[in-house]
């Protein structure tokens, strides 16, 4: 895994407890499973801050200097009228920090911390939808979308209400480590991890994760794990504690698919990103990957993205 980051979560006066817990939540599920995050907790007023439930949260620190490997979140807090209320020692912090190459990603209420800040201006992002008319209103430089569950644009993240903040973690956890551990922290979260129509199609190791079968997910995991190794029907089905034909009807009933088209779809999204990302010849790739013939990788490749592997990642 890649060396260690701060994820700096910056806790806010009557804060929104999901927003908060549930990206801290896939955060530390992904710090437990090797990847190289690390939470702090800061305030403007470090000390003990009341959260929108009543819940009181204490031994925040102070604002630390921030910037290249840090993520600073921001959960959102509950608005109340006349609107956000932010301290102006919080948006000179946050600005300073994303101008010293920090990450910055609100979630639902929280993005108005960056548009006070100024770091929506020009920039796409999204907030709670209750918000949306309000957001265009009062910083009308931010580039407002509206039915979608975050937007990235450059080192600034913004995302819809309350469990959307759930997506926007996992989709930063994607993009630090991959797809393969990323599944494995929704699995672990007992989520089903989603994706607006902007992005690309959801990769091989994100579908098919869905449902709740033990078995079916021990496979799939011992699959994306050992993509380069052989596997037989009966190895498998002792993994997840079935008969041959009892893991092919279980796992075609979770996933739409049988084991044997799970994997191969497993190594050629591998092998798309080996090609688009390394200098590796194809040979190589298809090696790597599991395909121990490679003009037979080449064929499964073609059928599957409508080009040959030396044309690169499909789109």
């Amino acid at each position: 895994m890649s060396s260690e980051h701060r994820v700096i979560v910056l806790v806010l006066p009557d804060v929104n407890l999901l927003d908060l817990g549930g990206p801290v939540q896939a955060f530390d599920t992904a710090a437990q499973r090797g990847a190289g995050y690390r939470l702090e907790f800061v305030a403007a007023d470090p000390g003990e801050i009341t959260s929108a439930q009543g819940l009181r949260l204490a031994g925040l620190g102070p604002l630390p200097a921030a910037g290249p490997g840090d993520l600073i979140l921001i959960p959102g807090p509950r608005l109340r009228p006349p609107g956000p209320r932010i301290p102006a020692a919080v948006t000179t912090w946050v600005r300073d920090a994303v101008r010293a190459g920090a990450r910055a990603a609100s979630v639902c209420t929280g993005a108005a911390v960056l548009a006070e800040a100024g770091l929506l201006d020009g920039r796409r992002c999204t907030t709670h939808w209750s918000l949306i008319d309000l957001m265009r209103e009062r910083y009308p430089a931010a580039r407002v979308r509206e039915a979608v569950l975050y937007v990235h644009d450059g080192p600034v993240s913004t995302s819809a209400g309350i469990a959307a903040g759930i997506d926007l973690a996992l989709s930063l956890i994607e993009r630090d480590h991959g797809p393969s551990l990323t599944a494995a922290v929704a699995r672990d979260l007992v989520v089903y991890l989603r994706r607006d129509g902007s992005q690309r199609q959801i990769s091989p190791f994100l579908d098919h994760r869905g449902h709740l079968h033990p078995g079916v997910h021990r496979v799939q995991d011992h699959l994306a794990q050992h993509l380069d190794a052989p596997h037989t029907l009966g190895d498998l089905a002792r993994m997840a504690n079935l008969s041959p034909r009892g893991l092919s009807r279980a796992f075609t009933t979770a996933t739409g698919c049988t084991p044997l088209e799970y994997q191969q779809r497993l190594r050629l999204d591998l092998a798309a990103n080996l090609l688009a990302e390394t200098t590796l010849t194809v040979e190589a790739v298809a090696a790597r990957c599991g395909f121990r013939d490679a003009r037979h990788f080449r064929r499964l490749y073609g059928t599957r993205y409508g080009k040959s592997p030396s044309a690169g990642r499909p789109t």
